[in-house]
């Protein structure tokens, strides 16, 4: 299956953040770090200030040194954490997989999307720009290593699209550094064999290579052809369990519907019992058959890892923005604000118990015998009447 990847970053984040909060700061030669007193460093510098030499991580001293006329900016980590979510919560409600690798930096795969990666990544260029006036990098390619090679070259505010089969060209001229894997010591050591590019390192033998880094070597002959099979992987993170499912068709049949929506609760509920982890808030994700992508959420009176209870308030969602009709592609149920299970009890209402010991026996049947052991009537039902 051919991959589409979409490597996104934030340019100058903090600085273009800082921007934002002021206005003033446009097109000057600032630094967002510590001060040089205290002998702190460069987070981030404005386009402004690259142009007198200063980096990120440099010490705030030499950063003042290259430019008497620079500005020293004291971080204001809560205002850049906000635009970082909204920025990643854009992302994820756009693109199936995406995989968050820093504040200001992620991966996107878009490989079931029928319109072509350049496109995604432009429609999300500008509308990241229209909805928080934040400048952004992104490389398109077939792999990882090299979407976020090609970021780097289109630095800054560019687009820099490399399509299936032109790896080997497009990295063969760019300098070896800007591989993944050469740092200061091996790129000197390259540089003592005559490598400066990654067109040269590629022509390089693999036996040559791995007898002069070991195993290392051979991952670089690897990367130099801009090979690279790593998946983006969603992260998972410890607040929230979620499970989704993409249809070969799109599904319109609200029975349909219903089941699978039933399925990805029951999915999310046998997990959080497993992990043994309770949840208050219930959240649905829907693609439409065009593509655009929404999630809604609510709130439980009390934490829950009863398949019925998240399938319930899913249900609710779900019926207050589908319209009869309209075709699905994607559905996905997901459990958020996790914690131990606790809960508030009453004297006359306890057939949470009584469903919680059912629902522990269904699972370890399932755990011994398979998912499908043990399948609800109405499902039943809908099985045979295929069969």
């Amino acid at each position: 299956m051919k991959r589409t990847i979409l490597h996104v970053d934030l340019d100058a984040f903090f600085c273009s953040v800082e921007e934002l909060l002021n206005p003033e700061l446009l097109g000057k030669p600032f630094v967002v770090g510590g001060s040089a007193e205290g002998r702190g460093v460069v987070s981030s510098a404005s386009y402004a200030a690259r142009k007198y030499g200063i980096r990120s991580a440099m010490p705030t001293a030499r950063a003042l040194s290259l430019c008497r006329d620079l500005i020293v900016v004291t971080p204001r980590h809560r205002n850049y954490g906000e635009y970082s979510k909204q920025v990643m919560d854009l992302l994820r409600n756009s693109a199936p997989i995406v995989e968050q690798i820093s504040i200001d930096e992620a991966f996107l795969d878009v490989s079931d999307d029928p319109r072509p990666g350049a496109q995604v990544a432009f429609d999300l260029k500008e509308e990241i720009r229209d909805r928080f006036k934040l400048p952004t990098s992104w490389g398109v390619a077939s792999n990882k290593l090299v979407a976020k090679i090609a970021t780097e070259v289109g630095k800054p505010d560019g687009l820099v699209v490399v399509p299936q089969g032109e790896e080997i060209s497009f990295l063969a001229p760019l300098p070896v550094e800007m591989l993944w894997g050469v740092g200061p010591k091996t790129q000197a050591r390259l540089g003592e064999l005559g490598v400066r590019t990654i067109g040269d390192l590629a022509a390089m033998s693999v036996d040559h290579l791995k007898r002069l880094f070991g195993e290392h070597g051979v991952d670089l002959a690897t990367k130099a052809k801009g090979q690279d099979d790593r998946p983006v992987l969603e992260e998972h993170e410890t607040h929230s369990m979620s499970s989704e499912r993409t249809f070969e068709r799109d599904l319109s049949e609200i029975n349909e519907l219903n089941s699978i929506l039933l399925q990805l609760s029951e999915n999310v509920g046998h997990r959080l019992r497993k992990e043994e982890l309770v949840g208050n808030t219930v959240k649905i994700k829907l693609r439409w058959s065009d593509f655009t992508t929404m999630t809604r959420q609510t709130k439980l009176e009390q934490p829950t890892d009863q398949d019925g209870e998240i399938y319930q308030a899913a249900l609710q969602l779900f019926k207050r923005v589908w319209k009869k009709g309209r075709p699905v592609r994607l559905l996905g149920v997901g459990v958020s604000d996790l914690g131990p299970p606790i809960r508030q009890l009453t004297l006359f209402n306890q057939s949470w118990e009584k469903d919680g010991k059912l629902l522990k026996a269904i699972d370890e049947i399932r755990s011994r015998y398979g998912s499908s052991a043990l399948l609800r009537g109405g499902t039943l039902k809908r099985k045979n009447k295929r069969g």
